[in-house]
């Protein structure tokens, strides 16, 4: 018998079909016998069934690349499937393990590029503490820093890892999603290795144990287990390392700083980098300011409270001496490479292979304490400010080749040759005459700037832009009046009211640029672009300002420096950045302030430095009111700074060198260039002599004598435009040369303003009247003018300017 339903008449109807009307098809009774009307009838029923349910349609176009909401449907089942079972199998698989060895780290170990040890570190510093004994508002202090609802949330924050992530992949660079719980995963059990593997085993260990322990048993773990900078391992460890006192003792303000710490222990350590203070202040008042809105501290105690500056820090004595300089600057290097962040390498376990070159290291050291630590006594009370910084850079390759932070790493934790607070004064200059040269620059009334292009030295000449006075009016060292010079000239004496006209007429912000592209970070505080620029009032490091002038050194060819050759753990290499170098500025721009250097130390300011006994090239520096001394310098074959600065050992504060090791004034034509000199003799000992090789701008052999006849401010003459490959000899030894004796004025205004300019080059960019940044740096042997065509000073001395106080 059929399946199918059975009709009141007999018949089979098909399925979903409606009744048979016999009218509707033309049919009757009548004929209802005959089987081939009957068969007829029932196809005319189901092509009326058809047409009453219209086919769906084809997908066409795009739409056939997109997923049906059954195939998604099935799609989003099967994942979640397998992430359930991948759950169950992880939680499964996945067991708590034993901690890990960051508990008895290992030392990382420091070479010399010869492979002799330099210095051990990594010894662990830690002592437990229960979660009791640490105040509770230091507690919240953690919490507001690193997690806030660590109470209340479970172990894994998905949104966090998920934001963390996508925000990565963006470019926004590396974010953490880490709940306190994952960290003190990651820091007891596991490692801080940045791989998949580690952190889905961070994500199944903190399930497991956020089931297994108490939120206060994990804090407490957590606070014992992570590194605070200054190789403290937990928050009683970092006390005593910053504050000198135990956790119990900390105020509110204090563990807000510690909880600070965590987020980027050494960077945030203002005793350690001081240039980094703002960021350290900024999330010093973030985490205060968390516990407000938390409501774990009022809002009027929150006002009060003021910044507590750490203590001095006191590193192993294994560091003494210039090694916890060196392993300090190699980290810094590492981490700010991104080769391997900070918590990584304090685990230990690491063979660091350095640039550095064991003999070269020796003589900078020999010279320092020859020339400056030597001459210092305990019955002269300014010899306890003095410091040295010093840097040198293998022109060819970029090798940091030698380091000089400070007398003892143990007794003067700042590395002076890495430190970002001290004016670099005018051996900022010769970046502004590279500009002038690479950028075809002119005068304002339109010579082409060379090294004998002749400019107004009168002391205080208010500098002229397009649109006339910029009120900016430097003085000159000593408040000596040069008149018409030669740029050559104005060079050898550093005279600051040319130097400050010339950067107005290239641009401010092109010197700027010109200084970023040599070397110079754009981060650099106070590299601004005002005229003030030219005369040093951006503080670079010693490091940085050696990079600069080994682009110069290398015909104008720029690539960062190098700090490491080798970094290895268990026998893996990991990965150091590549050195890349490109034409910063062209040869020609190079090779001719290399020419104009080289005047400064065969009859300038610099002549210390012909103690090298090789061809050089150099310029000094002084600060504003002489707090820090510089001459940076260059053979063909090796680039080096060396920085005198003065800092109170007690407060920090830069002071000036007045009356140090012996002397009214120290300059960069003093100590400084005679260090240079000892030490590059030394370094280049037993080498070949190299020769400068230069190609200079056309015109940069000429020179002539400034006379009353051509220093008018109305006249104009053509730079010779004869090309020349080889280095001019001292400027008193070259005939004059036609048509580039003008005097650049940029204006009529040769008098001295009545107004000190500080709009532009006022306290903020300077200091005091005279822009500040820099004093001429004429040397302690005092060079008069006289000779070169430089006018014999009036016959009445000026007053002798009062000593500003030292800026804090």
């Amino acid at each position: 018998m059929s399946d199918e339903p059975q009709q009141p008449n007999g018949e089979h109807e098909p399925r979903g079909r409606d009744p048979r009307d016999p009218s509707a098809h033309g049919s009757n009774s009548g004929n209802s016998g005959n089987s081939g009307n009957s068969g007829n009838s029932a196809d005319q029923s189901r092509e009326a069934g058809r047409a009453k349910k219209p086919a769906r349609p084809k997908r066409t176009g795009w739409r056939r690349a997109l997923p049906t909401w059954r195939m998604a449907v099935g799609a989003a089942v099967v994942v979640a499937l397998l992430l359930i079972g991948g759950f169950i199998a992880g939680y499964q698989l996945v067991d708590i393990p034993p901690a890990n060895a960051s508990a008895t780290a290992q030392s990382n170990v420091y070479l010399y590029k010869d492979g002799s040890v330099i210095a051990r570190s990594g010894e662990v510093n830690r002592e437990n503490v229960k979660l009791a004994q640490v105040p509770l508002d230091v507690q919240h202090a953690v919490l507001a820093a690193e997690d806030r609802d660590f109470y209340s949330e479970r172990a894994i924050d998905l949104t966090a890892m998920v934001r963390a992530a996508w925000n990565t992949l963006a470019g926004k660079g590396r974010q953490g999603g880490s709940t306190i719980t994952q960290q003190y995963v990651k820091n007891y059990y596991l490692g801080q290795e940045q791989t998949i593997i580690r952190k889905i085993k961070e994500f199944f260990i903190a399930v497991k144990l956020n089931r297994e322990e108490s939120k206060n048993q994990i804090f407490e773990g957590y606070l014992n287990t992570s590194y605070f900078g200054r190789n403290a391992y937990g928050i009683q460890a970092a006390a005593q390392a910053y504050y000198g006192k135990d956790i119990g003792d900390i105020t509110t303000a204090e563990g807000a700083y510690l909880a600070s710490l965590l987020n980027a222990p050494s960077a945030y350590d203002v005793v350690v980098h001081p240039q980094n203070r703002a960021a350290a202040l900024a999330r010093w008042n973030y985490v205060l300011d968390g516990m407000v809105k938390e409501k774990w501290l009022a809002a009027g105690e929150r006002a009060t409270m003021k910044f507590p500056v750490p203590g001095k820090a006191k590193p192993p004595t294994g560091l003494s001496g210039q090694r916890g300089y060196i392993v300090q600057a190699v980290e810094d290097y590492l981490t700010n490479n991104e080769v391997i962040d900070e918590n990584t390498l304090a685990t230990g376990g690491y063979r660091i292979t350095t640039t550095l070159e064991k003999k070269k290291q020796n003589a900078l050291v020999k010279a320092v304490d020859d020339n400056v630590m030597s001459q210092t006594s305990t019955e002269r009370e300014a010899d306890r400010n003095v410091r040295v910084g010093g840097a040198s850079i293998d022109t060819g390759t970029g090798r940091v080749v030698a380091m000089y932070g400070g007398i003892d790493y143990t007794k003067q934790y700042v590395n002076n040759a890495t430190r970002r607070d001290y004016q670099v004064g005018s051996t900022f200059k010769p970046f502004v005459f590279t500009s002038a040269v690479a950028g075809g620059s002119t005068t304002q009334d339109g010579r082409r700037i060379t090294p004998n292009t002749v400019y107004d030295g009168t002391n205080k000449r208010m500098v002229q832009g397009p649109n006339g006075p910029t009120g900016y009016a430097p003085s000159n060292e000593d408040d000596i009046s040069y008149g018409p010079i030669t740029v050559r000239v104005a060079t050898d004496k550093s005279v600051n009211a040319v130097y400050a006209q010339m950067a107005e007429d290239v641009g401010p912000d092109k010197v700027e640029q010109t200084a970023i592209d040599l070397g110079i970070p754009r981060s650099t505080p106070d590299l601004t672009p005002y005229p003030s620029i030219a005369l040093g009032v951006a503080t670079a490091s010693v490091l940085d300002m050696t990079e600069a002038y080994a682009t110069l050194a290398n015909h104008g060819r720029h690539g960062a420096y190098t700090l490491v050759d080798k970094i290895t753990k268990g026998g893996e290499d990991l990965e150091l950045p590549s050195r890349n170098t490109e034409q910063a500025v062209s040869r020609e721009a190079a090779d001719t302030t290399t020419a104009v250097l080289r005047s400064v130390v065969e009859s300038g300011s610099g002549i210390a430095a012909q103690g090298a006994g090789r061809p050089a090239a150099g310029k000094t520096g002084t600060a504003e009111e002489d707090r820090a001394a510089w001459f940076a310098g260059y053979t063909p074959d090796l680039t080096t700074v060396i920085a005198v600065m003065g800092q109170d050992p007690d407060t920090g504060a830069q002071k000036p060198l007045y009356g140090a090791l012996g002397l009214a004034r120290i300059n960069g034509g003093g100590a400084p260039a005679q260090t240079w000199a000892q030490y590059t003799e030394a370094a280049l000992r037993g080498t070949t002599v190299e020769n400068f090789d230069l190609s200079l701008e056309s015109g940069a052999e000429e020179t002539v004598e400034p006379t009353e006849e051509n220093s008018s401010p109305g006249t104009t003459g053509t730079p010779s435009e004869t090309p020349s490959s080889t280095p001019p000899s001292s400027p008193e030894s070259i005939l004059p040369g036609p048509g580039n004796s003008e005097l650049a004025t940029g204006g009529t205004d040769t008098g001295t303003p009545t107004g000190g300019g500080t709009e532009i080059g006022g306290a903020e960019n300077g200091g005091a009247d005279n822009g500040g940044g820099d004093n001429g740096d004429r040397d302690r042997y005092d060079f008069l003018p006289g000779a070169l065509g430089t006018p014999v000073p009036p016959a009445t001395t000026p007053a002798p300017q009062s000593i500003p106080a030292p800026r804090q």
